[in-house]
């Protein structure tokens, strides 16, 4: 498999060189957005494969059959990945494209372009655990070594797509400039129904009763973790070790509490105090 030992790094982080080129990245922050498309931006595991099934459903008006014979990264491919252009279903309306780039770089085509946003943050503790598991499976990524020392890294920076707090400042600090609706991982568990009705609203999409009925059961943990066009069982083990885990591993809020030490949690605390302390964002995860 190629440049799987490659790193890119464009715009001061760095990315899989398997996925990226220079020329995709480039070509990535050029792209011609229209008002129509719809633009899922997340930082790695923090509910993207969620939102794109949600997202599938809500457009497909609960007709599942999109979501269980089209792989994900079709239905809502990654702007910046190198497959991009050939993925994009350019006559659909609307589009729905997928970015794990920061909003510096993105920032201007959206304004101008007028395009739909929806970030999906998520609590970064639980981010750290399985961005940590998927390195262990995905050979594109490098080694992460021991939790420790990837968490270490994690809190500087200096993994893989960047810092978490520079993601979600950056794109938080478009929300003014944007057309962008904020939702978490935590709301998608705590409330799934409630969360697709601000989502149709937001998008003025119609959610018929049983449009949202099949949303609610294909979009469930357990569901997706099986359904192989969402689970990431196509992909061949010489690119994601599946006998290392499960992309989707457990979709648990709160995972981090068997993880972390007491003084990995007051370090982490401490940091987050740091990145995050003046930033008034509605966040439903305690940090403590």
């Amino acid at each position: 498999m190629e440049r799987l030992e490659v790193t890119e790094t464009f715009a001061g982080i760095s990315l899989p060189g398997h996925l990226h080129t220079q020329e995709s990245l480039g070509f990535a922050t050029t792209f011609p957005f229209r008002p129509s498309d719809v633009l899922i931006a997340t930082y790695p595991k923090s509910g993207t494969t969620w939102m794109q099934e949600i997202l599938t459903l809500l457009f497909s008006c609960g007709d599942i059959l999109p979501a269980k014979t089209i792989p994900n990264w079709e239905r809502a491919p990654w702007l910046e990945q190198t497959y991009f252009r050939e993925a994009l279903r350019d006559t659909a309306t609307p589009r729905l494209i997928t970015t794990h780039l920061p909003a510096r770089v993105l920032g201007p085509a959206l304004q101008r372009s007028k395009t739909k946003v929806i970030y999906v943050a998520r609590n970064p503790k639980d981010v750290a655990v399985s961005f940590y598991h998927f390195h262990r499976l995905a050979k594109f990524l490098p080694d992460p070594g021991s939790f420790e020392t990837f968490l270490t890294q994690f809190l500087e920076g200096t993994v893989h797509y960047g810092s978490w707090f520079d993601h979600v400042k950056g794109w938080l600090g478009q929300r003014h400039l944007l057309d962008i609706l904020y939702v978490t991982y935590e709301e998608l568990h705590q409330d799934l129904r409630g969360t697709a009705q601000r989502l149709s609203a937001f998008l003025g999409c119609a959610l018929a009763p049983e449009t949202l009925g099949a949303l609610e059961q294909h979009c469930s943990f357990a569901s997706m973790r099986d359904n192989a066009m969402a689970n990431y069982t196509l992909i061949p083990p010489e690119i994601m070790d599946h006998s290392q885990g499960r992309f989707m591993r457990k979709g648990e809020v709160g995972d981090w509490h068997r993880h972390f030490t007491p003084q990995q949690n007051a370090c982490f605390n401490r940091i987050y105090q740091e990145q995050m302390g003046d930033v008034e964002l509605p966040m439903p995860w305690p940090i403590a």
